[in-house]
């Protein structure tokens, strides 16, 4: 008879939007993979009489607590409250803090939501989200000369999620889709080539994804989109392309986003 696994509670606490404490909590959580656990953020905890609201709920639930607290007082009581009931609790932001006060002999502002300001970071980045989806899928190619990156590859590619991840970096993206017997756009040709990343991947990985597609439409997967000889011919279409450019090839197959993402920041340095 199979094991049921257990579930393990994870409250995430914050007194801003709580970003950070839930992507700390997620990513210990997955070298856990023989585990379930059910991930519950309560962001913008401002007041001790909604904090301990928070607590007396994860002491029901017997939940660990993540928080990301820089309000002093909310901090304490919420460490001092978990001990108390024997919940397991991770203050991740001050050890951190405190590193930074004695390193720069600086005392920290304590005001939570520092790095969602709206300063002119944080516009840049809403400016280059707009310019992602202007631009996406070559809708107007005029935009291959303004964008920071330009992204090639053939459909099913992650050309538009690479996109807008980029975009949340404050990158000016655009990216054109690959066709054969279809004219390359000229703009592309007067674009600094070291702007430029095609994307490639494996014609066994490229068949499943666009099956998969098919099926998700109730559309017959057997289709020339999904068709092998079809599928080499528009990835060598799309190698001799990138040869041609003299740009950088990066092969998404069993890469994330944010694999990919990082390749194409790094070679932008």
């Amino acid at each position: 008879m199979e094991n049921k696994k257990n579930m393990i509670n994870v409250f995430i606490l914050s007194d801003s939007v709580g970003d950070t404490g839930d992507q700390v909590a997620r990513a210990a959580a997955a070298q856990f993979l023989d585990a379930e656990f059910n991930f519950a953020r309560y962001p913008f905890t401002h007041t001790i009489s909604l904090l301990d609201s928070i607590l007396n709920k994860a002491t029901r639930e017997n939940a660990m607590v993540f928080s990301t607290f820089v309000n002093p007082e909310l901090n304490q009581y919420a460490k001092d409250f978990c001990q108390d009931k024997s919940l397991k609790y991770l203050d991740i932001l001050t050890p951190a803090v405190d590193l930074f006060a004695e390193k720069t002999n600086l005392t920290p502002e304590h005001k939570p939501g520092q790095t969602h300001s709206l300063n002119a970071k944080y516009f840049d980045k809403i400016s280059a989200m707009e310019f992602a989806v202007t631009y996406d899928d070559g809708k107007d190619p005029a935009g291959f000369l303004k964008a920071d990156i330009v992204l090639l590859g053939v459909s099913r590619t992650s050309k538009t999620p690479l996109s807008l991840y980029l975009a949340n970096k404050g990158y000016k993206v655009a990216n054109l889709p690959l066709v054969p017997q279809t004219q390359t756009p000229e703009e592309i040709w007067q674009v600094d080539p070291n702007k430029i990343f095609g994307l490639t991947t494996t014609k066994e990985v490229l068949n499943d994804i666009r099956r998969q597609r098919m099926i998700s439409y109730g559309l017959n997967p057997e289709s020339s989109y999904s068709n092998m000889d079809s599928i080499n011919k528009e990835l060598q279409s799309a190698d001799e392309l990138f040869k041609k450019i003299g740009c950088l090839v990066i092969n998404t197959a069993n890469k994330s986003i944010e694999e990919t993402a990082t390749i194409i920041m790094e070679s932008l340095i």
